[in-house]
């Protein structure tokens, strides 16, 4: 069964000197975050961006692909912590994507954590929407 997750935004002004807001999403998770260009190119606390948002799914979406990757070899994770980090270069887009993955997996060694990572990372549905991003990156490890 298809899903459809819908979020609504309101800009006003200009690129530079305006701002924006997510206004709504669907799960109501987020709604009133503030978006503006500070934030996008300048890394500034003003607010989030789209790649604030492309980082927080890509991190969520690859965490799930990986505990069924783990799940279906037998060795279902304790725990995973996951992140992703998008590069955004002004005038370029975003250049980068750098996935971290770390996990707690009784019964598993280092490099079959970092094959399940590398299918985790090759079939996550978000990989596969940012698949023109010039790089993705990957850094798998067993912790404990």
């Amino acid at each position: 069964m298809a899903t459809d997750r819908r979020a609504e935004v309101t800009w006003n002004g200009s690129l530079l000197e305006g701002s924006g807001r997510i206004d709504s999403t669907t799960s109501g998770v987020l709604g009133a975050q503030e978006l503006t260009w500070k934030a996008r190119a300048e890394d500034a606390p003003a607010g989030t961006s789209p790649e604030d948002l492309i980082a927080a799914a890509h991190a969520g979406c690859f965490a799930m692909a990986l505990s069924h990757a783990l799940a279906g070899e037998g060795t279902p994770p304790e725990e995973l912590k996951t992140s992703a980090t998008v590069t955004f270069q002004p005038g370029e887009g975003i250049t980068k994507i750098a996935l971290t993955a770390r996990g707690k997996v009784a019964g598993l060694d280092d490099a079959s954590f970092r094959k399940a990572a590398e299918t985790a990372k090759a079939n996550c549905p978000v990989s596969a929407a940012l698949a023109g991003v010039p790089e993705i990156t990957l850094d798998a490890r067993l912790e404990g």
